[in-house]
């Protein structure tokens, strides 16, 4: 397989099955009828293997990575699935901070010409199963498996896990989850399962009491993972972390008390190297110091107001990049947005991106400093002519926006 034919068959892989990042709601498939058909064909690679489940609004793929790190640190063997990728396919399943590998990825494109003409999956129903087959065939001793969209119908549902967690719930997706917390907390508590313990890490009582509820149906432990006190730092940096860190160290003495050996230097490690030990990036990510030049991939109004009020702590002039999908609420984002600072707005390069000239009228009602650029890399490039290394840049908005400007300038900084 040369490096032409594996982008072939991705390139294919995107065309062919509709993907949500790209085409938005009318590629999401609800249901879990096609995966279970779409899994059943694959041999049911799910069911071979032992799984940690993730959800919620913010935080599952900080979480998620926290956890992997953690256990590739006590000696286990670990499956990472998370979505979307930033830069490249394989990012989605690692095994030890590994991408997939990308003969793997090809001959398994291969194999969806050959699905029965019943079966059309979505772009995500068939990374899924491609995820659930790698981490089986690599043999791995956990597969931390994050939510994709939802909970109830979402095409990772299909697992049945050892523990699961619900991060916290947030607007989000209101189109296909609901228009309020309480139909979007329904929908996140529907990965609970009979009998197997959910972790909660939201503080709102409405939120919670959902989750609880939820759990008691379905004779499930439910713990709270607010109560815990802890000191526990990680190199995962942004305030945020402190709540994620609380829902891994209850994922953790879950899995301790089914017999599971983690110990106490192996959960220090484990948070203090996620970089390293996971490859991941794209929350308050440190591109470079001088500029401080800062990525961030929240882009829902909660993550938003948390990376925002972050912003606002740092002492020093501020360039801040950003760039935005056509589902996105900017008036609401208008209002959240850091004083002392100089704003680039872009347009992502897909077919859902937002060109900031259909927004102007909210950036000028806003009376704001800033510039329009056709694309994100020429908004960082003007960002960094004009900022001082005592000033800061920051690149956010979507999780495409961080991935165009990663893809563009992390070779460059190597």
């Amino acid at each position: 397989m040369t490096k032409e034919q594996y982008q072939e068959a991705v390139d294919w892989l995107f065309v062919q099955a509709p993907n949500y990042q790209i085409d938005g709601q009318k590629a999401y498939k609800p249901g879990l009828d096609n995966i279970i058909k779409l899994c059943e064909f694959f041999g049911n690679p799910q069911e071979k293997i032992k799984c940690v489940h993730i959800g919620g609004t913010n935080g599952k793929g900080s979480s998620s990575n926290m956890l992997a790190s953690v256990l590739q640190e006590s000696g286990y063997k670990t499956g990472l699935y998370n979505s979307p990728h930033l830069i490249d396919f394989t990012e989605r399943i690692k095994v030890d901070g590994k991408n997939c590998d990308k003969e793997f990825v090809f001959n398994f494109i291969q194999k969806l010409k050959q699905l029965p003409e019943d079966i059309r999956p979505s772009f995500f129903e068939f990374t899924t199963v491609m995820a659930f087959e790698y981490f089986y065939q690599q043999k791995v001793d956990f597969a931390v498996i994050e939510v994709g969209l939802g909970g109830r119908l979402d095409s990772t549902n299909i697992i049945k896990p050892l523990v699961s967690a619900i991060t916290n719930v947030q607007l989000d997706h209101q189109n296909i989850l609901g228009d309020t917390i309480e139909e979007i907390a329904g929908e996140k508590a529907g990965i609970i399962k009979n009998n197997i313990p959910v972790i909660s890490g939201d503080e709102n009582k409405v939120v919670k009491n959902i989750i609880k509820n939820k759990a008691a149906k379905e004779n499930a432990p439910f713990i709270d993972a607010t109560l815990l006190k802890t000191d526990v730092k990680s190199d995962l940096k942004g305030n945020y972390q402190e709540k994620n860190i609380k829902v891994v160290l209850a994922l953790i003495e879950e899995l301790k008390k089914l017999n599971f050996i983690i110990s106490d230097k192996n959960i220090e490690d484990g948070l203090l190297h996620v970089h390293k030990n996971t490859k991941f990036i794209g929350r308050w990510f440190e591109f470079s110091k001088k500029p401080l030049t800062v990525c961030d991939t929240a882009h829902n109004q909660a993550g938003l107001e948390l990376v925002f009020a972050q912003l606002r702590s740092i002492d020093k002039y501020k360039h801040i990049v950003l760039g935005f999908v056509n589902d996105k609420k900017i008036d609401e984002v208008m209002k959240i947005l850091p004083g002392n600072s100089e704003f680039y707005f872009a347009k992502p390069s897909i077919n859902r991106g937002r060109h900031p000239k259909d927004y102007e009228d909210l950036l000028i009602e806003a009376k704001i400093s800033y510039i329009i650029f056709d694309s994100v890399q020429e908004a960082y490039l003007s960002a960094k002519e004009r900022c001082t290394n005592e000033e800061m840049i920051f690149i956010g908005g979507s999780n495409f926006v961080v991935g165009e400007f990663l893809e563009k300038n992390l070779e460059i900084s190597k």
